[in-house]
């Protein structure tokens, strides 16, 4: 096996401020494998990517490509010897089309002229190896989540990679979206590329990996070969605990309606009525495109109403905007924490304090007092983080999920509205997500939840409303709430 290996990383050692990632770090990548990386979130994956691909330099130890140790690695550098990666979020030109993307700065030239005929048939060439049906003039901004990663992975081949390392893909992608890269990335492997996926998908995992690494705390826990793996034993080794009550929620008790809507419209939703009691959870499911996001903005007066009525413990309410919502005791944990639920660029202090001012009467604002209510609820939220001032950006996803809610807790809501609140964090941060959520509960919060996430669903449900078009088809009462019935409604298969 030595022989083959096209990467290796020995003694690894990284650390920030206050924080050791990595320390005496080992990991190696075969010649046309898929391995995967898994860990919880803060367990140091994504510092392990920056290092590969020249972001970040070891503190200590080495990196070798093909048996040559590559010293003071940069992004160019390692682009250059053939480490291209892909990251969650897309690294693309929106404005220019599929051919521009794809050789932006590598561009072939006849002479002093630009070969706009060879790129164009080299895009074609490349689309028709990936089975893609994207035209090379498609404007890249006009496409979907699935296509646009498309054609960040056909840049990849474009440019002769060696090694494709792919972080959390398909974190927004429907399931067509999803079974098609797998199957490029199958392809891939197939046709000699080394390829280090990273997803917290375990489904996604044992359907293409050849190996599986586990890290948990900057510390490689096991290496498997897919065959001699099984989900339980990949959940325990990522979270270092048993977990075979994963996903049970005890009980809490249910009594008055605390927020009603009746027959509401409006931005892409049609005649939507429904009502959360006080402690119970509310599931919205359906498909990707079904109105789920779009209705949670409506209610939150993120989007215009056209029409409908909002009652709030049974007085009818005007919630035009964000604002009159927060007025109303209620707060919104949106499905992007990156870019609507959080200032990255900003301290753990401002990220807390700033819904608050919202129902401040004061102009004034003591920064002692910021600071005071920030280490509360960042110590209540268990934030892994040297201090309150530290940036959010620097947080992992997990720490930065329960800022969100630390910044909603300071405003002593009543009405929890969750988009996705577990989507892209690991399988120990959702844990501790829902024992939050339960907790409100217990205290009498009402909190409505939207999720894709079918066992999130179902354990975490008093009911569940399913949605098809921007409209509510079905409410599953708690005794019938399954997959077969949810999925049944979401797809047309009964009314």
């Amino acid at each position: 096996m030595k022989n083959n290996l096209i990467l290796e990383m020995k003694g690894i050692q990284k650390a920030f401020p206050g924080v050791k990632v990595f320390d005496n770090f080992n990991f190696d990548l075969i010649k046309g494998e898929v391995h995967c990386i898994c860990g919880e979130n803060g367990a140091g994956k994504s510092t392990l990517i920056k290092m590969l691909s020249g972001a970040y330099l070891p503190d200590k130890g080495t990196i070798a490509l093909d048996e040559e140790v590559i010293l003071n690695n940069t992004p160019r550098l390692a682009m250059g010897k053939g480490i291209q990666t892909i990251y969650q979020e897309h690294n693309l030109y929106p404005l220019l089309n599929v051919v521009n993307n794809l050789f932006a700065g590598n561009e072939m030239t006849n002479g002093i002229l630009l070969d706009s005929k060879g790129m164009i048939d080299k895009t074609l060439e490349i689309l028709d190896f990936l089975h893609s049906e994207i035209s090379p003039f498609d404007i890249v901004g006009d496409l979907g989540s699935g296509a646009q990663k498309t054609v960040e992975i056909a840049r990849a081949l474009i440019q002769k990679s060696k090694i494709l390392i792919l972080d959390e893909p398909t974190s927004s992608f429907s399931k067509k979206e999803i079974d098609f890269l797998l199957n490029i990335i199958k392809k891939l492997s197939k046709e000699g590329l080394s390829i280090i996926y990273i997803s917290h998908h375990l489904d996604e995992v044992f359907v293409i990996a050849d190996r599986v690494t586990v890290i948990r705390d900057g510390e490689k826990v096991n290496t498997y070969l897919i065959e001699d793996l099984d989900e339980h034993k990949l959940i325990n080794d990522m979270v270092g605990r048993d977990v075979s009550s994963f996903y049970k929620r005890d009980e809490a008790e249910i009594s008055d309606v605390f927020y009603k809507a009746d027959n509401i419209s409006g931005n892409g939703v049609t005649d939507v009525s429904l009502f959360v009691r006080k402690g119970e959870l509310l599931g919205i499911s359906g498909m990707v495109g079904s109105g789920r996001t779009e209705l949670a903005e409506l209610l939150f007066g993120v989007k215009e109403m056209n029409q409908g009525e909002i009652q709030i413990n049974g007085k009818e309410v005007n919630i035009d905007t964000p604002l009159d919502a927060i007025a109303n005791r209620m707060c919104f944990i949106t499905e992007d924490r990156q870019s609507t639920g959080l200032f990255l660029d900003h301290s753990l202090v401002r990220n807390t304090v700033i819904a608050s001012y919202a129902k401040s009467t004061s102009p004034f604002v003591l920064p002692s007092d910021d600071v005071k209510i920030s280490e509360k609820y960042i110590r209540q939220m268990n934030v892994i983080t040297p201090s309150v001032f530290q940036k959010a950006m620097y947080l992992s996803g997990g720490n930065q999920q329960k800022v969100v809610l630390a910044k909603w807790f300071a405003t002593d809501c009543d009405l929890f509205i969750f988009d996705e609140p577990t989507r892209g964090i690991d399988v120990g941060a959702k844990e501790e997500i829902y024992k939050i959520m339960t907790e409100l509960l217990r205290k009498g919060k009402s909190i409505i939840m939207i999720s894709s996430d079918m066992p999130e669903l179902i354990a975490m449900s008093d009911r569940v409303l399913v949605m098809r078009n921007g409209r509510i088809v079905v409410t599953i009462e708690k005794s019938e709430i399954n997959e077969e019935n949810i999925l049944q409604h979401s797809i047309g298969g009964s009314e």
